[in-house]
């Protein structure tokens, strides 16, 4: 058959390790036999990164917002020990930190269910999403380690040069302090996005924080979105049958345990980071979790909700067989051509797309799968299957349906 033809490029953003080698096996096996690829594509694992002092980071996110798509594979965010082991100019911040940053918006994060393999929370028989503020507080932080005898302040200069000034700590020994921020017209943005995608599954939403403690930070939040639903929102809810409410991020967190799932779980940078990991693990691996980031303006990057999976990179680089769950990845890939395809009005791409979703969750519900699912998999017909043996799986069902 004729390679499916794009029209306009894709942003593709490589990473590091092993999710780095599934990436090309991806594009070999299952994306360039069937799609002339047109892609910008940049190298954003730490080797290059660190080459160009991390400008190969911004500029991918500029390229973004140029072309609207793009798709991004897992990288590393160096800590003490990558230091030395990739002899690091400096200690570069999370590339997913500051492509968010730059694009603004949400990350919309959801498991992907397939027979056979049950929940650990067994109550939760549809997926939850979680919505992740993709701006600001800790990862835009600001840190530093002090000695002992001083005193730290926070300080806001406004623009006329009056200062604000309140005392956050004197210290009689050493310690360490640490500033956020984040931005109204962000958090109004986070609001909308989450009130929107509500409506587009017509789901349930919650959003939790933790203004009890945090009284003008977190109670910032809360007031936001309060605001924004009740003059924006309220009467499109009552109508949609769906619900939006606030609660404590500990409250939330017993309420979803509880639950049967099925709804929108909105939640602060950190909180959705960690949250969506719980959640991703639940529901059975950390590598069935699509993830997308959708700016305000309408920006879409999709990407793996999981790390570079170093161990089984290690295995790799001495010869041994692997056998990693590439699902994410595919998934990160399938949506982003998907989106590109309905952007671009090229319903043969979001057919390839919607087809090689299908035939990933029919390999698994076939049996084949790799040593992640097999170990949770209650199929009696199942075998275990090296990485690159499940992508040729997979293949062979994309043909057919194709």
């Amino acid at each position: 058959m004729a390679k499916i033809q794009m029209t306009t490029p894709i942003v593709e953003m490589d990473g590091d390790e092993m999710t780095r080698v599934i990436w090309k096996m991806i594009k070999d096996i299952l994306i360039e036999p069937y799609v002339e690829l047109k892609s910008e594509y940049y190298d954003l694992g730490l080797v290059h990164r660190n080459e160009t002092n991390d400008q190969v980071t911004f500029d991918s996110a500029e390229a973004t917002k140029k072309y609207g798509v793009a798709v991004k594979c897992a990288t590393i965010t160096p800590n003490a020990a990558r230091m030395t082991e990739y002899d690091l100019k400096e200690m570069w911040k999370s590339p997913n930190g500051t492509i968010r940053a730059i694009l603004d918006g949400t990350v919309f994060r959801t498991p992907i269910l397939v027979k056979g393999i049950v929940p650990y929370i067994p109550t939760w028989t549809k997926p939850i999403t979680i919505a992740r503020h993709a701006y600001g507080d800790v990862y835009k932080n600001v840190e530093m380690q002090v000695p002992a005898g001083g005193k730290a302040e926070l300080v806001y200069t406004d623009k006329d040069g009056n200062e604000t000034r309140e005392t956050i700590h004197e210290f009689k020994n050493s310690g360490i302090i640490q500033g956020l921020h984040n931005r109204d017209e962000s958090i109004e943005s986070f609001a909308r996005a989450c009130f929107n995608y509500a409506l587009d599954l017509k789901e349930d939403i919650w959003f939790a924080t933790k203004d009890t403690i945090s009284k003008k930070y977190d109670h910032r939040f809360k007031d936001i979105f309060q605001e924004i639903f009740d003059k924006e929102y309220k009467e499109k809810f009552d109508k949609a049958g769906i619900e939006y409410f606030y609660t404590l991020i500990d409250d939330a967190v017993a309420r979803v345990i509880r639950s049967n799932g099925g709804y929108i779980w909105a939640c602060k940078n950190y909180d959705g980071d960690v949250m969506s990991d719980m959640v991703a693990t639940a529901y059975g691996s950390l590598a069935m979790m699509t993830s997308v980031l959708v700016s305000p303006d309408g920006i879409y990057e999709y990407e793996a909700a999981h790390g570079t999976v170093q161990r089984h990179y290690y295995k790799h680089l001495k010869g041994e067989e692997t056998s990693t769950n590439s699902v994410a990845t595919l998934f990160a890939w399938s949506g982003a051509l998907r989106k590109r395809g309905e952007l671009d009005n090229l319903p043969e791409l979001v057919n390839y797309a919607d087809c090689l979703e299908k035939a990933t969750i029919q390999t698994i519900e076939d049996g084949v799968m790799t040593g992640d699912l097999y170990a949770m998999s209650q199929l009696e017909n199942k075998r275990k299957v090296n990485t690159e043996d499940f992508l040729k799986a997979i293949d062979e069902r994309l043909k057919a349906m194709l």
